[in-house]
């Protein structure tokens, strides 16, 4: 029986083994690298961050709040519209039902009969042409309950849909209000973990500055009724959710300021992009909504020499700020 040796690896075969294993334990010892050896978020950004994507959940939940409320005053209309068929289809059976009564109490026999041995065929006449009108209405009586009773079906169908949205967005309004309340607390977690003096730095940044740019011209009117709300709120707080008059989230101060000059805002910065004419930023005039980041989840009023009014975050108050304190996504002109 033959025996068979084992070839002893060349040095190149040699090389690459050590290569390898070399690589390997590189590898390994990388992989095994905690997390924690990257560059560390400190408190006062990661308070920021969480402060933003609450902000973004409550744009979310305003949205789908404000379409809870459009669905509601829809089902309203909805039920009001059944009612209302219902109604007419009750009245329509109750009708056909007298029409019918009249038919049977007439005995139904064959017109040319009945005038063979009629006693009066004077009154007869005149009794089959009433009975012709009562057949005749009573074909458009049924024509027009049949059509009763399909509209009555659809509207029915519509608001089981609608009711079907409204517990939708309900319930996602909901999600996005446990979220906006889990971002808040993990921030405040964090700001009550920091030293005293960076908690009193990061608080005296929070405060509001009451001093703005003067002179400037308004786009309108209007535009200047709405910036001289908005200052009238300086100072307010930051509520997420809220729209004034006693705090604001973001979109709520520039919603809650339009109002006071007659103008309906939707409810949401995404929205309020889109709620009248985009212009350049070098051509912003006070009034002027300034829109923030790539979401267009941060939005403020411009007031002039550079500044805007807005409700910054929770924790901090209505205040002035520069226009470029973040990204700007956008600029619309009401």
């Amino acid at each position: 029986m033959g025996s068979h040796r084992r070839l002893a690896p060349s040095g190149f075969d040699r090389g690459s083994s050590v290569a390898l294993t070399l690589l390997s334990i590189t590898a390994a010892a990388l992989a095994a690298v905690p997390a924690a050896a990257e560059p560390r978020e400190d408190a006062r950004t990661a308070v920021d961050r969480l402060h933003t994507e609450a902000e973004k959940a409550t744009e979310a939940y305003n949205e789908a709040d404000e379409r809870a409320d459009e669905l509601r005053r829809k089902a309203g209309a909805v039920r009001d519209r059944l009612a209302r068929q219902q109604e007419r289809v009750n009245t329509l059976r109750e009708t056909l039902g007298s029409l019918a009564g009249a038919q049977y109490r007439s005995g139904g026999i064959d017109p040319s009969l009945a005038l063979l041995f009629s006693d009066d065929p004077d009154d007869y006449l005149d009794k089959a042409s009433v009975l012709d009108r009562i057949g005749a209405r009573q074909a458009g009586e049924l024509k027009g309950l049949q059509k009763a009773l399909r509209t009555l079906a659809q509207d029915r169908a519509e608001a089981a849909r609608t009711l079907a949205e409204l517990t939708r967005n309900r319930r996602a309004a909901a999600a996005h209000k446990r979220t906006v309340e889990r971002k808040l607390s993990a921030a405040r977690r964090l700001l009550n973990s920091l030293p005293d003096a960076e908690r009193a730095a990061y608080d005296r940044a929070s405060r509001a500055s009451r001093t703005g740019p003067a002179g400037a011209v308004p786009a309108s009117g209007r535009a200047a009724a709405a910036v001289a709300a908005a200052r009238s709120a300086l100072g307010k707080p930051y509520i997420w959710g809220a729209n004034g008059p006693g705090g604001f989230d973001c979109s709520g101060l520039t919603q809650w300021s339009y109002a006071q000059a007659g103008i309906a805002l939707p409810r949401t910065s995404q929205a309020q992009r889109y709620a009248g004419r985009r212009i350049p930023l070098s051509q912003a005039r006070p009034g002027d909504l300034v829109v923030y980041r790539d979401d267009a989840g941060h939005v403020a009023m411009y007031v002039g020499g550079g500044q805007v009014i807005h409700a910054p975050r929770p924790g901090a108050s209505v205040r002035y700020d520069p226009v470029g304190m973040m990204p700007v996504s956008s600029v619309t002109r009401i």
